[in-house]
C-alpha cells in the first residue's frame, strides 16, 4: 500500500558528507511523519532523525549539529543531509515514515519501513 524508495548511500572518507532521499508512494492519505534510523551490525536499530507533519523535528543526540532532516511535501520525499561524518555513522539507514492511507472509504494509519541503504565512513 505504501512504498519507500531510498537513494544516496554509499561510501565515504571520514569528515565527508553525503545526502540520503525516500520517496514515499502508494495509497497515501496523509504523511504523519518521516524519519531516518539506522543499524549498526551488532547493535540495535536506533532512531537518527524524524520531522512530523508540523516540521518539527527530533534528532539523536550523536547526530546534532552534524546531520539535518528536511522534506518536500510536493514529492512526498524526506532527505537527510549528513555532514562530517564519522566512522562510528556507519551503518545501515532505514527511512520511516508514519502514513494514514485510504482503504474501502476509511482509513487507517500504520508504520512503513524502507529496505534500507548502507551508509560506510572509513577513517
Amino acid at each position: 500500500q505504501v512504498q519507500l524508495a531510498e537513494s544516496g548511500g554509499g561510501l565515504v572518507q571520514s569528515g565527508g558528507s553525503l545526502r540520503l532521499s525516500c520517496a514515499a508512494s502508494g495509497s497515501i492519505f496523509s504523511i504523519n511523519a518521516m524519519g531516518w534510523y539506522r543499524q549498526a551490525p551488532g547493535k540495535k536499530r536506533e532512531l537518527v532523525a524524524v520531522i512530523t507533519s508540523g516540521v518539527s523535528t527530533n534528532y539523536a543526540d550523536s547526530v546534532k549539529g552534524r546531520f539535518a532532516i528536511s522534506k518536500n511535501n510536493a514529492k512526498n520525499t524526506v532527505y537527510l543531509q549528513m555532514n562530517s561524518l564519522k566512522p562510528e555513522d556507519t551503518a545501515v539507514y532505514y527511512c520511516y515514515a508514519d502514513v494514514t492511507i485510504v482503504v474501502l472509504s476509511t482509513t487507517l494509519e500504520g508504520d512503513y519501513w524502507g529496505q534500507g541503504t548502507q551508509v560506510t565512513v572509513s577513517s
